[in-house]
């Protein structure tokens, strides 16, 4: 009887190891599905200007992605905005990228190269319409920027395309009757503060650094652009459509605004690619964006906004078939 326990004791001790044992594969099971495998390969994403809101915005989502999906290798490639990231998408230059509402229905409306093969994955956050002037400027509106030098934004940008239909809604030739200069956030503060340029335009997230950091160092105010305005521009049809009324708040610019909100407009933004994007990779990718929305928005204000509830809504693209199952996969 005394012989027996040891062989006892040790059965019990080889049945609790195996035990532990499945519990830990179930664990790891759990924790790392072992049938799946994360995307893997390389993709290039399109941002914008190193100083503006989508650059800074894509340095994250990389850090995001080699996080979440780290056999997935981001290739990040600058851009002068909007209109040439959807150029770059829809023609294969890129495979995903930011753009504003208006660009990516501008490049559909025109039939250009691959606008058919342009998908959305997920509404982003919104672009806030900047008319940046000296606090000492006679500029009180949008119409009287006739005969003054202004830094309207690269032909490629979004902030080109926005600047041309609200200067239009005030009765303005983007052409003749301002001096357009084709510069970028990157640029457009030191003109204004050499007294190049008289005003500029930007579209962005807000805040912007650069607007930030203009404004900690030279006297500025934010020109508001009304409702009277905003409806010309509902007037004008097609990408107009996509603009809508806003409010920049008082704490976006507090050097700047010195307490006062600023009327304006805003345009989404959204994550988009082409219809021959591998689904498992743009489901994943969609994942990866809305779950880092606290981690890049801590660094980048405006990814805060990123919103579950309507990050499906990406008219005028229909959604990508990788993001659908990912929107289906998280229904209660």
């Amino acid at each position: 009887m005394l012989q027996a326990l040891p062989r006892i004791g040790r059965r019990r001790a080889l049945l609790g190891s195996a035990a532990a044992f499945v519990v830990f594969g179930l664990l790891l099971w759990w924790l790392l599905p072992l049938g799946e495998e994360s995307p893997s390969g390389r993709i290039r994403f399109s941002t914008g200007t190193p100083t503006g809101v989508y650059q800074k915005y894509g340095t994250l989502l990389q850090d995001a992605i080699a996080k979440d999906l780290p056999r997935l290798d981001v290739e990040l490639q600058n851009s002068d905005g909007s209109q040439e990231n959807v150029q770059r998408v829809a023609t294969g230059k890129a495979d995903f990228t930011i753009a504003a509402a208006d660009a990516v229905e501008t490049y559909l409306l025109h039939g250009r190269p691959g606008a058919k093969r342009l998908r959305g994955c997920a509404r982003l956050y919104d672009d806030y319409v900047h008319l940046v002037v000296p606090r000492s400027s006679s500029v009180k509106s949008v119409a009287d920027l006739r005969n003054k030098t202004v830094a309207v934004g690269p032909s490629g940008s979004g902030v080109r395309l926005i600047a041309n239909h609200v200067l239009q809604a005030a009765g303005l030739d983007p052409d003749e009757d301002i001096r357009p200069v084709a510069d970028g956030i990157a640029t457009m503060p030191d003109l204004l503060k050499r007294h190049k340029i008289d005003a500029f335009f930007w579209s962005g997230g807000l805040p912007t650094s650069a607007v930030v950091e203009l404004s900690r160092t030279d006297s500025i105010r934010l020109v508001p652009i009304g409702s009277k305005l905003i409806k010309k521009l509902h007037e004008q049809g097609g990408a107009s459509r996509y603009y809508r009324a806003a409010v920049m708040p008082a704490d976006a610019y507090p050097k700047a605004q010195r307490g006062m909100s600023v009327q304006t407009l805003a345009v989404a933004n959204y994550l988009i690619t082409r219809e021959d994007a591998d689904a498992d990779l743009t489901q994943e990718l969609t994942r990866t964006v809305i779950a880092s929305r606290d981690r890049i928005g801590a660094v980048v204000h405006a990814a805060q906004l990123v919103d579950l509830r309507t990050a499906i809504y990406t008219d005028p693209l229909p959604l990508h078939e990788g993001a659908r199952r990912y929107y289906r996969s998280i229904k209660p």
